[in-house]
């Protein structure tokens, strides 16, 4: 590993940068949207309403958890299901381009491969200092 290589940090930054990602869209889902208007408009997708009350949790906590590095490379994982949820239901019919009207799958898409790439990093081994 030379100066250039540190996979320490990399885990760090991939780490915060999901955590805050995921923890504002659960507070956009909290304070802009309100609970009753996420779970109305989970109702709209034809699930539950109390789904949407799930969804605000499940981002807010797991972006709290990644910001703290409790579990990080599980909670990264266990975010991708929320987020295939929302382009098999919500942008996937909007194309692929996240700046489409109603917002396409290409910003989700690329959560999901940072939430994968955080769980396959995992940990960092410290080399040896010969």
């Amino acid at each position: 590993m030379n100066r250039l290589q540190n996979p320490y940090l990399a885990a760090l930054m991939l780490r915060v940068a999901l955590g805050l990602i995921y923890l504002s869209h659960g507070a956009l889902k909290l304070f802009v949207f309100t609970p009753a208007g996420t779970a109305e408009y989970f109702a709209s997708l034809g699930l539950p309403g109390f789904v949407g009350y799930f969804a605000i949790l499940i981002e807010i906590g797991g972006g709290l958890l990644l910001l703290a590095g409790i579990q990080a490379r599980w909670v990264a994982l266990l975010l991708v299901p929320q987020l295939l949820g929302a382009i098999i239901l919500v942008h996937g019919a909007k194309g692929w381009m996240f700046t489409n009207e109603g917002g396409g799958w290409e910003y989700p898409a690329f959560l999901i491969a940072s939430s994968l790439a955080l769980f396959l990093l995992g940990q960092p081994e410290r080399q040896r200092q010969a």
